[in-house]
């Protein structure tokens, strides 16, 4: 065995901090504190359900992944967040309409408790929403320190011993990097000059970082995404993450593109199409915020593919993405594919996929894990992106040089030997025939 990485210990309590307290937000809060007093169970959540082998496989160890690695623990979790709204947390969970109201009244006292902070929000970057309750300052520097101070008072009157982050708001419209988001310097003068360039999710990235909060992104927008953000996040020795939770029709695209690879099986085209009606729904009825979740999903195919390397089965590949806006359908999302493969000899044939899931369900034990295993990775004294967390993006960063990996399974690979590595055990490769060696 390696010998193991030091962690410190994970004493007392943990805030998690969440700008956006809308669906997702709100059906993980209070997800957390129904499994809290065993009314339902973590379904979905590795952290909590999952296990990790160790060693060959006759030691038969298996432990669960809480037991093997030092995560916090649910019952230490305090939970705060900023929202456009002044709903609390009960309020805003049944104007959501995910969950049942028969459940949420049973956790009614540990949610109705929660308030939000007023948000940072500007409607030229989330077209279709209108917030009424926003903070206001001279600059988006000043704004940053608006939320710099929240996250001190949110901290000491919690009596928290640390702090992680899940950005859990709308998608923004699309922004290409700008020469503003080359360096910290040029990103400070630009927030004090309330530059167009500097989105509300970078306001409170910025401001995350600078109270030394680890924070992962679980919308497409660009945020942490730009080098200011990455520079300034390894000088705070900050654990950063993103980007855009892994839910629904990309989850089933990095499930089954790996398959066709796999078996070198050819694919012409692949169209999908979703219908939704939540907030998330009417965000991206916006043409601007739908490029930036469009941008976000249109890469997995490239990078599992490899059409480069595959040509004769996928170059010229056509993939369409579309989005539609249906308010009758609430948080329940459907998600449409059709997928043209070929095989021997370029035969062709045809996969139908009607994948009739539910959002905020899909993404709350996404928002769990990340949030532990970011704090985790702080108490690595692990800085900067961490991509052995890719396996919850759909758009994973990665350092610069290196090209994204979207292959659910070796996200996943590489995530439990992060873990194996961080405990100094031994990596599972999967090689060797013999039992005993």
């Amino acid at each position: 065995m390696k010998k193991p990485t030091t962690i410190e210990q994970p004493k007392g309590k943990l805030g998690v901090l969440l700008p956006g307290l809308g669906a997702v937000a709100t059906t993980f809060i209070a997800g957390v504190e129904a499994v809290k007093k065993g009314i339902a169970k973590p379904i979905g959540s590795l952290t909590q359900m999952g296990s990790i082998r160790l060693g060959k496989r006759p030691e038969n160890r298996v432990p669960m992944i809480k037991d093997f690695v030092e995560l916090a623990t649910l019952e230490d979790i305090v939970f705060g967040g900023w929202d456009i709204f002044e709903d609390n947390v009960y309020e805003a969970a049944i104007k959501a309409g995910v969950l049942e109201k028969e459940l949420l009244n049973q956790i009614k006292p540990e949610i109705e408790n929660i308030q939000p902070m007023k948000a940072v929000f500007d409607s030229q970057y989330v077209k279709k929403l209108h917030g009424t309750y926003l903070k206001e300052a001279p600059t988006k520097y000043d704004l940053a320190q608006l939320l710099v101070e929240d996250i001190q008072n949110f901290k000491k009157v919690n009596r928290l011993d640390r702090l992680v982050a899940i950005w859990c708001a709308s998608t923004e419209v699309f922004l290409n990097l700008d020469p503003v988001h080359a360096s910290l310097d040029l990103f400070e003068k630009a927030l004090k000059e309330n530059h167009p360039a500097i989105a509300p999710s970078m306001i409170y990235a910025y401001a995350l970082i600078s109270a030394g909060v680890p924070f992962a992104n679980g919308a497409p927008n660009l945020t942490l995404d730009i080098p200011a953000m990455i520079e300034f996040a390894k000088q705070q020795n900050v654990p950063i993450a993103g980007k855009d939770f892994k839910t629904g029709q990309t989850l089933m695209k990095t499930l089954l593109a790996p398959g066709f690879k796999a078996r070198m099986l050819g694919v012409s085209g692949w169209f999908s199409t979703n219908i939704l009606g939540n907030r998330d729904g009417e965000v991206l009825d916006d043409p601007d915020s739908f490029k930036t979740k469009e941008v976000s999903k249109l890469g997995v195919l490239e990078h599992i593919l490899q059409p480069n390397v595959y040509p004769d089965l996928y170059k010229g590949m056509f993939h369409k993405v579309r989005i539609n806006y249906y308010p009758p359908r609430g948080d329940n999302k459907e998600g449409w594919d059709n997928i043209d493969i070929f095989g021997w000899l370029g035969y062709p044939m045809q996969i139908k996929v009607d994948f009739l899931c539910r959002d905020s369900i899909l993404a709350a034990p996404i928002v769990l894990d990340l949030a532990l295993f970011m704090d985790l990775s702080q108490r690595c004294k692990w800085r900067g992106i961490q991509e052995w967390l890719s396996f919850y993006f759909k758009t994973p960063m990665c350092a610069p040089e290196l090209y994204p990996e979207h292959d659910l399974f070796i996200q996943l690979i590489k995530l439990k030997n992060t873990l194996r590595h961080l405990k100094g055990e031994e990596l599972i490769t999967h090689l060797g025939t013999e039992y005993y060696d």
